[in-house]
């Protein structure tokens, strides 16, 4: 999925809040999908499922202790590279490649973390707003890739089935 075809959100943002802890407050993912989403991630080769070291409660993140490449992005958050908000939430935060960021907070999928806002952080760590349908799903899946090649996760999946994340086909395929 090249970033350059990716269609707007539909309809509004959803509320977030503006401060510790940044949630998603409405139009949140029907817990099914957040449910196939988080499966998504943990699938990926090599990803290690944990506690968050700076979400809420309840969160669930993603780790890959033995990245079969050189990241893209420093390590922030201590070897965290994205995580998924308890059900009531359903929002995700992730690092992503700046440019990348910057095309998904323009078409509405995500928002800067208030970490960047405030200055405290690199512009590649965003809320990516939680799936409400399977299209949206998609496009989650999508990202979740992004953020795990760009810690340094394989670019195939188990099945050797390439996956789609948004910067390959945005900035070539890194090595």
């Amino acid at each position: 999925m090249n970033l350059s075809d990716l269609p707007a959100r539909p309809g509004p943002r959803p509320a977030t809040t503006g401060s510790a802890p940044h949630e998603q407050l409405d139009q949140n993912a029907p817990a099914d999908l957040q449910e196939r989403l988080l499966d998504h991630a943990l699938s990926l080769p090599g990803v290690r499922r944990g506690r968050s070291g700076v979400s809420v409660p309840g969160a669930v993140a993603f780790y890959l202790d033995e990245p079969p490449r050189t990241p893209q992005l420093p390590d922030l958050f201590g070897g965290e590279w994205g995580h998924i908000h308890p059900a009531y939430d359903g929002s995700l935060h992730l690092n992503v490649p700046t440019p990348v960021a910057e095309g998904l907070i323009e078409l509405g999928w995500a928002e800067y973390h208030y970490v960047v806002t405030q200055g405290w952080a690199p512009p590649i760590v965003i809320m990516l707003y939680g799936p409400r349908d399977e299209t949206e799903l998609d496009v989650a899946k999508a990202v979740v890739e992004t953020a795990y090649t760009a810690a340094g996760g394989a670019l195939h999946d188990h099945h050797d089935q390439a996956l789609t994340a948004l910067h390959l086909s945005t900035f070539g395929n890194p090595a």
